[in-house]
């Protein structure tokens, strides 16, 4: 057994830490893999000197790593090493939302959780004790795994993780069958790239290098966005539509393919279903129409369908943003229509990609166990909770209501919506809540107990990627600062102190890397685990043209009729509409709200922030300054507003005062807040999503971010 081995037994104490790498003046390398909430999944080298981790960089041997890596990871000792880091268990000793905490040890810590837990459990029963958790950490185990288990076992509330991407992977679902999408590295030889509701400069930067690639070589690249991105200012167009109505667009550019006849004849009859029902409900949808609602000019959508339909190396590049509104769902199948009907997706370079998570033959139940869980008197598993309405779950909900939270890989305090109800919630005497975070974040300080959690080269972990089609493994590079545990060793400890006696508790790590991937699955055919120790990553085996992986050249769609489904039986049978249409965002449809708030707001991510990762990280946090609201010209001049001026931004559910910014990069009736920042950030007063609302998607539940209606005036 190596080094690193013996390191992952799952017995790891407070102060004895077994090192996987002895004293050495001498500067060596170990392979591992970005954590963090981004399709690129980078392979990483952490550069080790004595023990301590000196420099991270990008693999140059990792295809689609090449050996860059954004700002944020290039500079991750910063974090690792940040003074502020959390390095030993705390106990709330102040008011909540103080922040005023005191040191004890693990077992001090452990035994308060469980004596509450189980106080808890004796009084309410197990539904009133709820998990929070998502992608501040994205390797396998730190997600789900022992976690999981011991929330199974437990019987506590299950949470439903919509906050992100939930409506798009149900709208792809139901179309495609399944989260596969175009080659990343494809696009380097795309015709035309159609950069749908993304900023790959900030959220995809090794997919914007093979954009970069493709356009020296004559490509032409066009952003739909209701703000000018970083990316948006370097492509050929820049089409700013009006939120959440990008399914009007895609309605129009289909009755174009179909009016013009655009169209793969012999890919739609062997590969699709439902195509005489779709071109009768886009006979009515011209560009014309689309137009009134998506706010651009018919001729656009004219000259973009016939871009779109003039070459079958066209790829669209979705991202989340664009389904983060009541049609969120709808407006993804809607696009996904899109290449189907060109045949775009025979070509390696056409096609469409929003995620690729769902490549991967993951051993979930294994790692998660939901067999542990037990059902009720009615014969019902415990009860679900969705993340995106945890405000209402923690002020309203009875039957049992939440007594106890603990949260991991995640900010709610910073990320959930309509926050002023979440703090509330987390304000509540009692509520127990429990933080397992590297830092004492905006919800920490709400927190009873907080528990120091590792960061990325501190543990084992192995990963999938939502941007390419590659398995990477991370490996232990230095030991845990101070007291940090991971996750996994978080849960192993807690499911001892609570008395869960089941073998899968002591299981270790390294064991659960090992039997993470399914080795049996046709994707991993002639692939073993020590091929991916050795290199770091490997890439599933799916049908490939020229080099690239074309999941649907020959269709072969996971659908129930394993055809791209234009008409959905499966949406019918649901009470949704079982064709592809425009489902407007709630907000747009009150003309009272609209009198009354007339802008749409609108919150993308700042460069160097990662949701509300990285935010506490000066060096990071300083080129961005404090928050600031971007309006038009059009809007500042009808609200009297100057550059700079001191503005209120606001609706019935809360405001914000900061600085103006008056620009173009920013169509007419929207307000853009780029948004990371923590709370009580210098220069501003409140928080971007005090404003935004709990509710859901039309399909999987999601988060409404985009959904969200404001007004203007000087503060």
């Amino acid at each position: 057994m190596g080094k690193w081995q013996r390191a992952l037994n799952g017995k790891i104490n407070d102060v004895n830490i077994t090192t996987n790498t002895a004293p050495s003046l001498e500067t060596h390398v170990v392979k591992g893999a970005c954590p963090h909430d981004c399709p690129d999944t980078c392979a990483l080298e952490y550069h080790v000197t004595n023990g301590k981790l000196i420099e991270v960089k990008g693999s140059a041997s990792h295809s689609v790593t090449a050996g860059v890596l954004c700002t944020k990871v290039a500079k991750y000792p910063l974090r690792t090493y940040h003074p502020t880091r959390v390095k030993t268990p705390l106990k709330r000793v102040g008011n909540k939302g103080e922040a005023k905490f005191a040191p004890i040890s693990w077992d001090e810590a452990l035994a308060m959780v469980a004596t509450k837990f189980k106080s808890i459990i004796a009084e309410h029963g197990a539904e009133a004790i709820l998990p929070y958790s998502y992608a501040g950490n994205m390797g396998i185990l730190q997600y789900s795994s022992m976690d999981r288990r011991f929330f199974h076992a437990l019987g506590a509330s299950q949470l439903e993780r919509t906050i992100c991407s939930s409506a798009g992977a149900a709208g792809l679902q139901v179309t495609l069958g399944s989260r596969l999408g175009t080659d990343v590295e494809a696009f380097a030889h795309s015709e035309l790239i159609i950069l749908w509701g993304t900023n790959p400069i900030t959220s995809n930067l090794h997919l914007w290098s093979r954009c970069q690639e493709a356009k020296r070589r004559g490509a032409k690249l066009i952003a739909i966005d209701p703000y000018k991105s970083l990316s948006a200012e370097k492509c050929h167009k820049w089409l700013a539509i009006k939120p959440g109505t990008d399914a009007a667009l895609a309605l129009a550019m289909m009755h174009v393919l179909v009016r013009d006849d655009l169209l793969d004849h012999g890919y739609i009859a062997n590969h699709t279903l439902g195509f005489s029902e779709l071109k009768e409900r886009v006979r009515d949808w011209t560009p014309e129409r689309a137009a009134q609602v998506c706010g651009i000019a018919a001729n656009e959508i004219e000259t973009l369908a016939n871009a779109y339909g003039s070459t079958k190396k066209a790829v669209i590049r979705l991202n989340y943003g664009m389904q983060r509104h009541g049609g969120g769902g709808m407006a993804v199948r809607t696009v996904a229509c899109l290449p189907a009907l060109t045949g775009a997706w025979t070509e390696a370079s056409g096609g469409l990609l929003l995620s690729t998570s769902g490549a991967f033959p993951i051993n979930t139940a294994y790692l998660e166990r939901p067999d542990l869980m037990s059902c009720n008197a009615n014969g019902e598993l415990p009860r679900m909770v969705n993340m995106s309405a945890l405000g209402d779950a923690l002020t309203a909900l009875n039957a049992p209501p939440i007594k106890a939270m603990f949260v991991y890989n995640s900010n709610p305090a910073a990320v959930a919506p309509d926050g002023n109800k979440v703090l509330a919630g987390l304000a509540r005497e009692d509520l127990f809540t429990v933080v397992h975070d590297i830092f004492v974040t905006d919800t920490a300080r709400f927190a009873d107990i907080v528990l120091p959690a590792t960061t990325q080269p501190e543990h084992d972990d192995i990963h999938r990627a939502y941007g390419h089609y590659d398995i990477t493994l991370n490996r232990r590079a230095i030991d845990p600062i101070g007291k940090s545990l991971a996750n996994t060793e978080v849960f192993r400890r807690l499911a001892k102190a609570m008395n869960l006696s089941d073998p899968c508790f002591d299981e270790s790590d390294e064991s659960m890397i090992r039997q993470a991937f399914d080795w049996s699955h046709k994707t991993l055919s002639g692939q073993s685990f020590e091929a991916l120790e050795s290199d770091g990553f490997l890439r599933l085996k799916y049908p490939k043209k020229d080099g690239f992986i074309t999941p649907f050249a020959n269709g072969e769609f996971g659908t129930p009729s394993g055809k791209c489904e234009f008409y959905s039986e499966a949406l019918a049978k649901h009470g949704f509409d079982p064709l592809p249409t425009y489902t407007p965002p709630h907000e747009y449809g009150d003309a009272n709200l609209a009198a009354k708030f007339p802008l749409a707001l609108n919150t993308p991510p700042a460069r160097n922030f990662m949701n509300s990762t990285f935010a506490n990280i000066e060096e990071l946090a300083k080129p961005h300054g404090a928050p600031t609201v971007q309006l038009h010209p059009a809007d500042a001049h009808a609200r009297n507003l100057r550059e700079g001026a001191r503005v209120r931004v606001w609706n019935a559910r809360g405001e914000m005062k900061l600085a103006a910014t008056i620009t173009e990069d920013t169509r007419e009736g929207v307000a853009t807040i780029l948004w990371g920042h923590w709370r009580n950030h210098p220069g501003a007063e409140g928080f971007v999503n005090d404003l935004t609302s709990q509710a859901l998607t039309d399909l999987g539940g999601g988060a409404t971010f985009y959904d969200c209606r404001v007004e203007v005036s000087i503060a």
